[in-house]
């Protein structure tokens, strides 16, 4: 029996890597961790353990102590500090014998920073690409973008930090931060234009399967609402993004039609709050990186169901 650590257990993205996890083939020994004492994740998981701020001075020995205590075959990383924090401390973590879920780590690196990930793309000549820009010059901007357009966070994930600029009232009280902390964008597509694509990378330039859901965010930037499409244009946009990054295993990419085209909007290195959607209608991603990392097995496109996702509010209970 295999055992896997799924960090950040606590959160979204770590919860439902549990549940897709649970519904795997495999006979699996789950270990939940997060900071907290209180959360759901020990009803997703057979063990929890409960750990210290990935930024304490003593995170890696402890992570290192859980790997050696429950013999560890493979960690999956369900916040992005982790990612950050495991990337670095590879070979630490690897010559305890377990396997790190991670993506190519110079991708990790550039994804990070969203005004360098626009610069590669651009540099590539890529029509994907969104335009943006560290102007402080609202006349500029607003000549370049129209009205109204979006100052951006440079680091930050699940559409946080997000400013709608419709005035130079507005921009005045951000433009201070343009550069260190935000760029500017022009808004592009509709919120009802809006798509995530996860595709199991190879590493080489391309990738083995993918599946596309036409999505609806939540106020905290999560996928609240799915429904499961065939895009025009993404093996397209996939076949040049791969050849471009050489992302390897799980890639979420995700995207907005404008004007009948395709733009990306972001890449996370790594698998997305929607992958217990994507497991309901046969992509379990979780699954895949399990056989491939721990049994060296390549993925096959499986058999994809189509149909809509909504998510709700759900009690879990724990008796005394």
């Amino acid at each position: 029996m295999k055992s896997i650590l799924v960090s950040g257990a606590s959160g979204i993205v770590g919860y439902v890597i549990l549940l897709s996890l649970k519904k795997s083939v495999n006979q699996l020994r789950l270990i939940g961790t997060t900071i907290y004492d209180d959360s759901v994740a020990g009803g997703f998981c057979d063990i929890f353990e409960q750990a210290p701020l990935t930024s304490d001075d003593n995170y890696l020995d402890w992570l290192l102590q859980i790997i050696r205590k429950y013999k560890v075959d493979l960690l999956m990383p369900g916040i992005e500090a982790d990612m950050y924090k495991w990337v670095n401390h590879i070979p630490a973590i690897t010559e305890t014998g377990a396997a790190i879920l991670l993506n190519n780590v110079d991708l990790v690196s550039l994804c990070k920073d969203k005004w360098r990930f626009f610069q590669s793309l651009k540099a590539f000549n890529s029509p994907l690409v969104i335009e943006s820009s560290l102007t402080t010059d609202f006349d500029v901007l607003a000549t370049q973008f129209g009205l109204p357009f979006l100052l951006k966070p440079r680091r930050g994930y699940g559409s946080k930090g997000i400013v709608i600029v419709e005035n130079e009232d507005i921009f005045l009280k951000h433009a201070a931060d343009i550069g260190t902390v935000l760029i500017a964008q022009p808004i592009v597509g509709g919120i009802n234009e809006e798509f995530t694509t996860s595709a199991f990378c190879d590493g080489n330039g391309g990738y083995y399967c993918y599946m596309t859901l036409k999505r609806k965010l939540s106020k905290d930037g999560f996928t609240e609402k799915a429904e499961v499409v065939n895009l025009d244009g993404i093996e397209e946009a996939l076949a040049t993004l791969c050849s471009f990054y050489k992302p390897v295993g799980p890639t979420n990419f995700q995207f907005r039609r404008h004007e009948n085209v395709l733009k990306l909007l972001e890449i996370n290195p790594r698998i997305s709050s929607s992958t217990s959607i994507r497991t309901a209608f046969g992509y379990n991603e979780s699954q895949m990186a399990i056989e491939y990392y721990l049994e060296n097995k390549k993925p096959v496109q499986p058999v994809i169901r189509f149909g809509k996702a909504v998510r709700y509010v759900e009690d879990f209970i724990f008796y005394l």
